[in-house]
């Protein structure tokens, strides 16, 4: 039997840069799973910081999903991304 995982676990793994969990999220957030609703900004910004942190198959996804959003919602999910990766940068200084 699969477990399950909260997203609350899981924000917080990503936000200390685990990469599997922020990629994790970022499919919670594109799908529609694990208790959210489909939220394509969130899902851009995890599948960001999920690059960001070497896991390479989220820059494919992060532009499947970039396709079915406005340049306004890229903007907005790449400012999310950028203070999420610039906090794990001071984290690690």
């Amino acid at each position: 039997m699969a477990r399950m995982v909260r997203i609350e676990d899981l924000v917080g793994s990503a936000a200390s840069g685990d990469e599997v969990a922020a990629f994790e999220l970022a499919m919670c957030y594109a799908s529609g799973s694990g208790g959210v609703a489909v939220d394509l900004v969130q899902a851009h910004r995890w599948f960001n910081v999920a690059a960001a942190c070497g896991y390479q198959a989220a820059l494919d996804w992060r532009h499947e999903i970039a396709m079915e959003m406005s340049a306004r919602d890229v903007a907005d999910a790449q400012k999310l991304a950028r203070a999420t990766i610039s906090g794990l940068f001071r984290k690690a200084a």
